[in-house]
């Protein structure tokens, strides 16, 4: 009969792999997943359905939605070795100096494009449509910085497509509820509005945006952003050919979080990833209905 072996972690516990690479221990992997399931409370309370969106982006998809003009320096590409390549490899050569050809394919930075991307060419119908999905997101930052600036992360978002009026309110909720939960977590939250539309920034509807912002941020006192709340107007409705029934182009908002971020701003609050776990645990306890 075989012994079981230890599950305490070495002497200094688990190394982070590289620049914006971390790897979670034990209990801030129960923290980030503790958090998450809370997190899926808005969902529950706008009977969003739970999806999976896709681990990659089209360039193509995401040059049409000018991805690139506002965020080019964002965009981590998925490469694979030339052929040419592939010999070297065998043979044992330095990975690094060997030639990589792109795919056409980004990792998402955000959720909600694979899932807009599914959309396309659909009707939504007069009632709309609400989508909620957790996903890894990847981006390529000028710095990184513990779980506050991640290579890769866990964003959660809420997603409505449909009406003018039924993205307002959709913002509202979710604005609602991030209130309600940093309440019940011990967390003090400011709000702020945000300056990185998701559009042409030369554009009417950037200029739009300067007199109607559309998105707005939650942020720790430490000016962590953890959460936001994102009003599309009807720019991925017609990108994207995606209707509201007889209202036309949809209209589409989301609410998202970065789970990571969340983590962060809980060690924040309550001194120790224990302490804020404790905090996750009795807060999950006490959950009010959805």
């Amino acid at each position: 009969m075989s012994t079981p072996g230890t599950t305490a972690l070495p002497d200094g516990g688990l190394k982070n792999p590289g620049a914006g690479l971390i790897t979670l221990d034990p209990v801030h992997t129960a923290l980030l997943r503790g958090l998450d399931d809370l997190l899926t409370g808005l969902a529950a309370r706008l009977a969003a359905p739970e999806v999976t969106g896709p681990p990659l982006l089209s360039v193509d998809s995401l040059a049409r939605l000018d991805f690139f003009r506002n965020f080019p320096h964002l965009g981590v590409s998925a490469g694979r070795f030339t052929p040419e390549a592939l010999d070297g490899l065998a043979a044992g050569e330095e990975p690094g100096g060997l030639p990589l050809t792109p795919t056409g394919y980004l990792l998402p930075s955000a959720t909600c494009y694979g899932l807009l991307l599914s959309l396309e060419g659909r009707d939504v119908g007069e009632g709309g449509l609400r989508l909620s999905a957790a996903g890894r997101c990847f981006r390529n930052e000028t710095h990184y910085d513990g779980l506050r600036r991640l290579w890769g992360f866990h964003m959660r978002e809420v997603l409505y497509l449909g009406t003018k009026q039924g993205a307002v309110e959709h913002l509202e909720s979710g604005a609602g509820f991030v209130g309600e939960l940093a309440d019940r977590l011990g967390l003090a939250l400011t709000r702020a509005t945000a300056d990185d539309p998701f559009y042409d920034k030369g554009g009417s509807r950037a200029r739009l945006m300067a007199l109607d912002p559309v998105k707005h941020e939650f942020s720790a006192p430490d000016g962590t952003a953890i959460a936001s709340v994102n009003r599309h107007r009807n720019f991925f409705g017609e990108r994207l050919g995606i209707r509201a029934g007889s209202h036309g182009p949809a209209y589409s908002a989301c609410v998202a979080f970065g789970v990571e971020r969340w983590v962060h701003a809980m060690i924040l609050a309550h001194g120790t990833p224990e302490a804020a776990l404790d905090r996750v645990r009795d807060v999950a306890r006490t959950r009010p209905p959805a």
